[in-house]
Formats: structure tokens, sequence, C-alpha cells
């Protein structure tokens, strides 16, 4: 399996060395259940096994969503942004997304003033 992005898809991005923006959605309800970063070998993990890998800022390390806790993400479709620079990655989620044990990682309202 490769771990490189083809020509096509790295043309596709701003800038393919970076760590670009990764939005998982709920491919059902539409939930936004996190935000995560890839880099060019992540996303070409992805690509190629359909299971959500991303760039663990914190470990420096590829991470595959759910390989150690089984709440995995079964990735259905990929829609790159206007300018190339985030993704999203429309998800089948296994159990909850966030570490915290909650649904989605956007958990914690904050009160607008009106």
């Amino acid at each position: 399996m490769s771990r490189d992005l083809s020509p096509e898809i790295s043309a596709l991005l701003k800038d393919p060395a970076t760590l670009i923006p990764a939005v998982a959605q709920d491919i059902h309800s539409g939930e936004v259940l996190m935000l995560a970063y890839v880099n060019a070998q992540s996303l070409a993990a992805t690509l190629a096994t359909g299971h959500a890998t991303y760039w663990s800022r914190s470990r420096n390390e590829l991470w595959e969503k759910g390989a150690t806790s089984g709440n995995t993400q079964i990735v259905h479709s990929i829609a790159l942004d206007c300018d190339g620079d985030a993704l999203l990655f429309k998800v089948e989620q296994s159990g909850p997304a966030c570490h915290t044990g909650e649904r989605s990682c956007f958990h914690r309202d904050i009160e607008i003033a009106r």
C-alpha cells in the first residue's frame, strides 16, 4: 500500500507539505464530530484504506482513528474546500468520536450575548 499522495491529489492541495485541518462529519446525521489534522502521508493512508487516519500533533505520528479505542471512522467521502487548505471527511462513526467519551468533540457550548 502506497503512503504517497498521487500527483493529481497533491496538485489540489494548497500546500501538501503542511498539516491540513480535517473536519469529521457524521455521514447520516450531518453532526460535526471532530477536527483533526492530516499530512500527505495520513491522507494517503486514509485514501488507501478507507479508515480515517490523522497526524497526531502531540505524539508526532500517524494515528488511525479507533486503532486503540475501537471508536473507528469509516470514510465515505472526502471534500476539499475552495482554497485547498481544509478537508471534510464524511464518516461512519463507531462509538464516541471524542476522547472524553462524548459523541462529538463539540459538546461545550459558549453563550453568545444577544
